[in-house]
């Protein structure tokens, strides 16, 4: 009895809950609905009457799917109960999902979570544009670490021409003659480099401040909070504008004038007649024009190794911001939006758990039946058709067989025993043999006893 009533109280249990379990599926399809109506009006273009209307009609076609799907599946699935039918209705169950999270999940993620993924895509953007600004400014003033090395071989060959002209330190000879002048040669254009370098320097400076504020402008918009399209058409804006900056930096750099200029002081060498008013003095003003020769040989050949080496380095990437839409976003940068994606599938796969739960239920009910005797299955009006037939079963037995034998018959007294008393209409229809009989055999299991 307690198996029958376990499986009485599931049934009736299922009856209780089906009209909630419709109106759950019901509020979870048109929630479905709802955000795929705002995930799908971001990817429409025309006038606004024409993706409203869109938007509507492909959302109601994806809620009346969703709630026939799970309407099939909440009443087909659990009554089988064969093997290969149950996971053939897995297998189209699992089609249906995938179809599902096609036409609406991912709309739902992008209704949900697209507005903070533009916002992602913007601050990965703005993280690169940075690191091209200051790569570029770097490069830029790379060629400034060349300016000390110009600077001292410069006042180098001041020293010298000072000097030479004061006390002959390389002559033996005091005055101005062509070593003087030749040293004097060679420090103005080392001037000359190193101001070319040093000019450089403010141009620079100037590009990076303004890449700085339009990165600073960038930040704000990636911060501020509001309708993202404004924002995300402002930003693009301001990011053109910073790559033309970057480019600027990357052409202001002096390191290729540098290593020309380098160049020059070694293949441009000039060096003037020497002027010397003696044949020894001559001799040796050009051994040491050759020696100056040689000083500016390998100056030019270090500052050109140096030029070399800043040239080198890797530019800044000439980065373009593309503008991607709502659902683009959340589907290039899914993984920073994981919970989002999770709810977005939760409400159109929740139903999935209805149906395990039903098919769970249905198998418990099936076991507790089979379980039960077949006496704990009689109802009562099965019982009462059955009480019937014996009745008529002894009432056939108890009347007396007819015969055509004229001996009388002779009926012994029973043992006295008291019985009830009977009616004399039930005794005159017991002795004619004319009971009537009760119709119990023919009636089907299902109908309800005879009512007198």
């Amino acid at each position: 009895m307690n198996l029958r009533n376990n499986a009485v109280r599931l049934a009736d249990t299922m009856r209780g809950v089906e009209t909630m379990s419709r109106f759950a599926l019901a509020v979870l399809a048109l929630a479905s609905g709802v955000y795929t109506y705002l995930g799908v009006r971001g990817l429409l273009d025309g006038s606004a009457s024409f993706v409203f209307f869109a938007a509507i009609i492909y959302s109601a076609a994806v809620s009346v799917a969703i709630y026939a799907f799970w309407t099939f599946m909440l009443r087909f699935v659990p009554l089988v109960v064969s093997g290969f039918q149950r996971i053939a209705l897995f297998a189209i169950m699992a089609v249906g999902c995938a179809m599902i999270i096609a036409m609406s999940s991912w709309l739902n993620a992008a209704a949900l979570a697209g507005s903070a993924a533009l916002e992602q895509h913007m601050a990965v953007t703005l993280e690169g544009y940075a690191e091209d600004l200051d790569r570029a400014h770097a490069n830029a003033l790379s060629a400034q670490s060349l300016l000390p090395d110009v600077l001292r071989a410069s006042d180098r060959f001041e020293r010298l021409a000072l000097n030479e002209r004061e006390s002959g330190a390389l002559t033996g000879t005091q005055g101005s003659g062509s070593v003087v002048q030749l040293l004097t040669q060679m420090s103005a254009q080392m001037d000359e480099l190193a101001a070319s370098i040093t000019g450089s320097r403010g141009e620079v400076q100037e590009l990076f401040d303004q890449g700085s504020a339009r990165l600073a402008t960038m930040r704000e918009l990636v911060s501020t909070p509001g309708n993202i399209g404004p924002r995300s058409d402002q930003f693009s804006a301001e990011a053109v504008q910073l790559t033309a900056v970057v480019a600027a930096l990357e052409q202001t750099g002096v390191a290729p004038s540098v290593k020309r200029a380098a160049a020059d002081l070694s293949a441009g060498f000039i060096a003037p007649v020497a002027d010397g008013g003696t044949a020894d003095l001559v001799s040796r003003q050009d051994q040491v024009m050759e020696t100056v020769r040689a000083s500016v040989a390998a100056q030019s050949a270090a500052l050109t190794a140096a030029a070399d080496e800043i040239l080198a380095q890797a530019p800044a990437e000439q980065r373009r911001f593309v503008p991607l839409s709502n659902a683009e976003a959340v589907i290039h940068y899914w993984s920073d939006f994981i919970p989002s994606w999770a709810g977005a599938i939760s409400i159109d796969l929740l139903p999935v758990v209805l149906v395990l739960v039903l098919m769970v239920v249905n198998d418990a009910m099936r076991r507790d039946a089979e379980a039960m005797d077949e006496a704990e299955s009689v109802t009562a009006a099965e019982m009462i058709r059955a009480l019937a037939l014996y009745r008529q079963i002894n009432a056939e037995e108890a009347s007396p067989a007819p015969t055509t034998s004229t001996e009388p018959i002779v009926v012994e007294d029973p043992p006295a025993v008291d019985t009830p008393a009977v009616p004399a209409s039930s005794s005159a229809d017991a002795v004619d043999g004319t009971v009537t009989p009760i119709d119990a055999a023919q009636r089907k299991r299902n109908d309800g006893p005879v009512r007198p």
